[in-house]
């Protein structure tokens, strides 16, 4: 079955983590052997070959780069400029990829049929690019509205105002506080240009200001729930209920601690707290739940965003494994129309409404 992932950092994995995506995960894997310079070296699950594999043919692939002023204990830049300059770079892998065939960027409605008609032909995917809709996760590096400007003429076509901690224009993760006046401005401006908001990592009282702010399309990439792993990192079912009236899709993640509860970094396992691909699907079956319909879900994984195998379910060894979820919705008794929706169709309806206007 043809799947769309809402939530992939390639060119973070590319650029930061130096792994070439156009080898095999094994090949990369081995690479790594004996490095001990990330946590996830040698336990990868993400690379171009298995995407094709797993017949994921579009993808929302992301640039990251945080501004971290000098009380900020977090990974990231010290100047904007700075962040800017690291996403400019992680775009010109992504632009090195389509010159040597390997992804193509999908900014619109005509780009988006013209791939699919590709992906959906009946002949084997070994060489077909994958499509990529370009995504920031956080906006720190937007230095100025002209900076949206110009990543918009790009080819950007979603943003997350905030990753982790205090950002430039929202709070993210572990933060507290709504959008600050820059942050009402870019989301302005983000409506001006079309481009879809994408609520993952706000926090609670910047995610009820950007949804008040904000009238264009609305997504979240790579989401769980609140009422099963009680964290703010997840959404609470009065935000999902706020986003299900948007007829937002929200994509479910497979980063382990945000699946199962008490997970301990660097100390649990997949296997030791039972984590493998159906805690995703409770979580996407609770948002079901709150919907009463299938429409608002689908896939975002976040795999290799920072972690590997050591914080993936236990029964994915690679995102080609993604293919073992449409045979998990059978049993727990999803129509084949329910499935589709969830592996691709509610992610495809979204684009083609927000891309109409």
């Amino acid at each position: 079955m043809f799947i769309i992932d809402a939530h992939l950092d390639l060119s973070m994995n590319a650029m930061e983590w130096n792994r070439d995506l156009r080898q095999s995960v094994m090949d990369i894997r081995k690479r790594e052997t004996g490095l001990t310079d990330k946590p996830d070296r040698a336990k990868g699950t993400v690379a171009l070959p298995e995407l094709r594999k797993g017949n994921i043919g579009l993808v929302v692939a992301t640039q990251i780069a945080r501004y971290v002023a000098p009380d900020n204990p977090l990974p990231g830049w010290h100047s904007p400029e700075q962040a800017w300059a690291q996403t400019q770079a992680q775009l010109a892998w992504y632009k090195a990829m389509e010159a040597d065939g390997e992804m193509v960027m999908i900014k619109n409605n005509t780009d988006l049929e013209s791939h699919l008609a590709l992906w959906l032909n009946g002949q084997p995917n070994d060489n077909k690019p994958i499509g990529y809709i370009l995504s920031l996760e956080g906006a720190d590096s937007i230095v100025t509205l002209k900076h949206l400007e110009i990543a918009h003429g790009s080819g950007l076509r979603a943003i997350g105002p905030a990753h982790y901690g205090p950002g430039r224009y929202a709070n993210g993760t572990d933060a507290t506080g709504g959008l600050n006046a820059m942050g009402k401005e870019l989301v302005r401006e983000m409506d001006r240009l079309n481009m879809i908001l994408d609520a993952t990592h706000l926090c609670d009282d910047a995610f009820w200001d950007a949804l008040s702010i904000f009238k264009g399309p609305v997504w979240a990439s790579h989401n769980n729930c609140r009422a099963l792993v009680n964290h703010n990192r997840q959404f609470s079912d009065d935000m999902i209920k706020a986003l299900i009236e948007r007829d937002v899709v929200i994509g479910g993640a497979l980063d382990a601690w945000m699946m199962v509860p008490n997970w301990v970094r660097q100390q649990s396992t997949p296997e030791g707290m039972h984590c493998n691909l159906e805690k995703m699907l409770d979580h996407l079956d609770h948002i079901c739940q709150l919907a009463g319909n299938t429409r608002h879900v689908g896939i975002g994984t976040d795999l290799d965003g920072a972690f590997g195998k050591e914080q993936s379910p236990y029964d994915l060894e690679t995102i080609s494994d993604l293919q073992k979820i449409p045979a998990l919705l059978t049993k727990r008794g999803y129509a084949p129309a329910d499935i589709e929706a969830i592996m691709h169709g509610n992610w495809l309806r979204f684009l083609r409404k927000a891309w109409s206007n």
